[in-house]
């Protein structure tokens, strides 16, 4: 019988969200599969669960009792929703904030207290397109913050998608307690991040700050045309013992940080017309308006590749990070050997970013791989949860069918302790009911 946190987890097992596979009903039905953010919330009194069903367009809710989890109601909302966020408002009741992918809004479904099949959509928010996720932070955790693309029917003004210096990064903030009279609700203030589309929103513990995941943050790899790589040099050599008349082919580079270069060294600089800032975690003041970055410490560098999600340690306020970082910049086959990319959690504390590979056994100069280290392999980790006490970090590997069981001070030291447990394909997102210290 597992023990510790595992049993715990284990006790509230659909605490856990894998990707829901429905039956199609006819051809008719186009399943635009938009990915989980957030997709699991428990109410602030923790008697209820709260699932985003992305393809159906509902929120599902369940009853939290000691034996389980009991389907209550569902809820329709709006297309793809993808995260649910929970609070109290201000008359005391519930409420479960959905952000819909794909309808470019957020629904707010107050809960109803005496029959939770009454439940239902009160307010619907107009935000960006394609917004992400929403967190509750500030001060007073009043103010609702979502992430969407910098553009969309809803944005107003000119987005200046032509603009030199001009981010594809929004983030929208609204007065929870306020909303406004206009329809499709007031926001209060809107920031756009030097970026491409943002994804994942956290908050310290305090409020005071919200951090802001740009999704394909980028390596700082460009590549060059075949041609332009022909006329000024060619390829680096090809590795030893490798066959001749390969064909010419364009070639990717690495920014240092003031110029671009190849695989040997090489400057291609002037042959790149730009330069690739890589911020990837952006820091908000969550209190100002019009909403800011934090003064000095705006962004955080080095985090990784592809940035799916985020969650603060309730302990320390360190920000964790998962991610994948590629390694597009490897040329050949015999040099790649199936290292595409590494999964990994970055701790952030302050601006400082450390990576840990979540799968060290791996001893890439084997392929493939044995079976015993595929069975230890945590891939493509896109959510988080902390235990309450921060020790425990739950990572789910969506690539994997597992969830990893961290121990935060282990994971920070660069040791990783991991215990496994096995659930469906694909799980997307975990969280965990505040139950004494664990």
């Amino acid at each position: 019988m597992p023990s510790g946190p595992v049993r715990s987890f284990a006790r509230l097992a659909s605490v856990l969200l894998c990707l829901w596979a429905p039956q199609p009903a006819g051809a008719a039905f186009v399943n635009f599969e938009s990915g989980h953010v957030r997709p699991l919330a428990i109410s602030p009194a923790g008697d209820r669960l709260f699932a985003v069903n992305t393809p159906d367009n509902r929120l599902a809710v369940y009853t939290i009792t000691a034996g389980g989890l009991t389907l209550a109601a569902e809820v329709p909302v709006g297309l793809e929703p993808v995260a649910v966020a929970a609070r109290t408002n201000l008359a005391g009741r519930t409420e479960a904030w959905v952000v819909n992918h794909l309808s470019d809004s957020v629904s707010i479904v107050e809960v109803d207290p005496a029959d939770v099949t009454r439940s239902r959509v009160v307010r619907t928010l107009l935000v960006g397109d394609e917004p992400r996720d929403v967190v509750f932070a500030g001060s007073a955790h009043s103010r609702a913050f979502i992430t969407c693309a910098h553009r969309g029917q809803n944005r107003p003004g000119d987005p200046q998608l032509t603009t030199a210096g001009v981010g594809r990064a929004d983030v929208w903030a609204f007065d929870a307690n306020n909303l406004g009279a206009a329809l499709g609700g007031t926001p209060l203030t809107r920031v756009t991040l030097f970026g491409d589309t943002p994804r994942a929103l956290a908050a310290s513990p305090d409020g005071t700050v919200v951090y802001a995941a740009i999704l394909d943050s980028g390596n700082q790899t460009t590549a060059i045309t075949e041609q332009v790589v022909t006329n000024n040099g060619g390829l680096p050599p090809p590795p030893p013992g490798s066959t001749g008349g390969a064909p010419d082919t364009g070639l990717i580079v690495k920014f240092d940080g003031s110029r671009w270069r190849d695989e040997i060294g090489r400057d291609w600089s002037a042959s790149v017309a730009f330069a690739v800032p890589d911020k990837d975690v952006f820091l908000l003041n969550a209190d100002a308006t019009p909403l800011a970055l934090v003064s000095g410490t705006s962004f955080v560098t080095g985090v990784g590749t592809v940035l799916f999600n985020m969650a603060v340690r309730p302990t320390t306020g360190k920000l964790y990070v998962a991610n994948t970082d590629a390694q597009n910049q490897v040329r050949f086959e015999p040099f790649v050997r199936g290292h595409l990319a590494e999964s990994r959690i970055t701790v952030i504390s302050g601006t400082t970013a450390t990576p840990h590979h979540l799968n060290p056994h791996i001893n890439y100069g084997t392929v493939p791989g044995p079976q015993s280290e595929i069975d230890r392999s945590l891939a493509f980790p896109t959510h988080l949860a902390f235990s309450s006490d921060g020790h425990t970090l739950f990572v789910a590997g969506l690539g994997s069918g597992k969830i990893g069981i961290f121990n935060a001070d282990d994971l920070e030291a660069g040791v990783i302790t991991e215990t496994q447990l096995a659930v469906g394909n694909g799980p997307s997102g975990a969280t965990r009911r505040a139950t004494g210290s664990t």
